[in-house]
């Protein structure tokens, strides 16, 4: 039951298409995941169906299968995402190369969705002020074997005064009151009511004034927020715009979603295979580009050294850093990031331990192949020993790349005969 005051804006909202849109509420969701481009060829499927238009590595799937449950979903092979979803990254459209930042960056799905268009070059800084979701987001940046990503658990003011004028493109993919969720999520539908509208509005404006002071000048800022109440859409939008006289509406062309003033656009429900979102696209045309500190690299053990040539292991451009206990490779441009809240500061390489070198998980879910692998099918009685954790044949000898029909899963040590079982206790089924 959708509450009273919702079901009475959307009447006078949509007009002639209300009826529309209730009747797209009846219908089965459609569901959609978005492949990894940096993981390779794309795998034949069963469950999966048409291509997501707007999206070039987004399809939708038979919502009767359960592809979280399926090993490539583990090795980052593909990410289940909303499709509607996927449209602010697309109005995004990020590059190779650039600096950009994901401001409300949990769970993950857009950060890795811009990820997968920067090819691994460039510097993606991801964020998330609540700390459980922040480490959800580094988890999914880890499975879906991101190299470039900082992860931060930070506040977005205290990023606006570290890195000003610092971004070719600023994401905020807003926390709103999730009208677009009502199907998917009952305590999205319990929890409305229009001071929540009220409050989530307050708190967009207060986030995109941080955001404004991240974007460099000629910059794009993309805002977007799953809900439909124009409190929090465009009227956000006009507001945010008469504060910052430095950003006006920039043109893109965007045929699957309706336009609307001030460089908006919505995904409604009724009109196409989505949930539905909003976004607004804006540039900025004035202000000053700042550069910060570079994050000082550091020479890495010899333990690592003799580990990647053995291994064959060659990392993109970058710099190492020891970050506690662990060894990273960081992107190239990655600045100082001293006493901010830092998860992940780039690609985890390991640890060292009495001399010795002993990999991450992530970096085997970075790789793509390496001269010591194992595969196994994915349905295999092999594989699914592996992800219980129990040992498996191999004639390996040393550390061993564990695949899956040819997709890094993890690691194993080998001794001729056996592979000792290194995927992570947290993940085994």
């Amino acid at each position: 039951m959708l509450p009273e005051a919702f079901l009475t804006r959307m009447k006078a909202q949509l007009g002639e298409e209300f009826d529309a849109y209730i009747k797209s509420l009846e219908r089965p969701r459609a569901v959609a995941l978005r492949f990894n481009p940096r993981k390779g060829p794309r795998p034949e499927l069963p469950f999966v169906g048409r291509p997501v238009p707007w999206e070039p590595d987004g399809y939708y799937y038979d919502p009767d299968f359960r592809p979280g449950t399926h090993i490539f979903h583990e090795a980052g092979v593909y990410y289940l995402q909303e499709a509607s979803a996927m449209a602010p990254v697309a109005l995004l459209d990020p590059k190779p190369g650039e600096r950009i930042c994901d401001l409300c960056a949990a769970p993950g799905g857009k950060s890795t969705q811009i990820a997968g268009r920067m090819a691994g070059e460039g510097l993606l800084l991801c964020n998330e002020i609540h700390p459980n979701r922040a480490r959800i987001l580094w988890r999914n940046i880890e499975r879906m074997g991101v190299s470039n990503a900082l992860v931060t658990n930070e506040s977005p003011q205290r990023l606006a005064q570290r890195f000003p004028g610092y971004f070719d493109r600023v994401l905020v993919d807003a926390p709103c009151s999730g009208e677009g969720m009502f199907r998917k999520e009952e305590a999205a539908v319990t929890d409305w009511s229009q001071e929540t509208v009220a409050m989530c509005a307050r708190r967009q404006a207060q986030i995109l004034d941080a955001a404004a002071a991240l974007v460099r000048p000629g910059g794009r800022l993309v805002y977007s927020t799953c809900t439909f109440a124009p409190e929090e859409d465009e009227d956000v939008v006009e507001a945010f715009l008469a504060a910052h006289p430095a950003f006006s509406p920039e043109t893109v062309e965007a045929p699957w979603f309706s336009q609307g003033p001030n460089g908006s656009f919505r995904m409604w429900p009724h009109r196409l295979l989505g949930e539905g979102h909003f976004a607004a696209v804006l540039k900025k045309t004035g202000g000053e580009q700042t550069e910060v500190r570079p994050c000082r690299a550091q020479t890495l053990p010899g333990c690592w050294l003799d580990f990647s040539r053995e291994m064959g292991i060659t990392l993109p451009p970058g710099k190492g850093i020891c970050f506690g206990s662990g060894l990273f490779w960081a992107p190239a441009d990655m600045p100082d990031v001293e006493r901010l809240k830092v998860l992940r500061p780039g690609l985890e390489l390991g640890t060292v331990k009495k001399d010795r070198f002993e990999p991450a998980h992530a970096l085997a879910l970075w790789l793509t192949d390496c001269k010591r692998s194992q595969d196994y099918p994915a349905l295999s009685e092999q594989m699914t020993a592996y992800l219980h954790g129990e040992v498996v044949p191999s004639g390996e000898k040393g550390w061993c790349l564990v695949r899956s029909d040819g997709y890094s899963i993890g690691w194993g040590k080998g001794d001729g005969r056996m592979l000792k079982n290194h995927y992570p206790k947290g993940l085994r089924r």
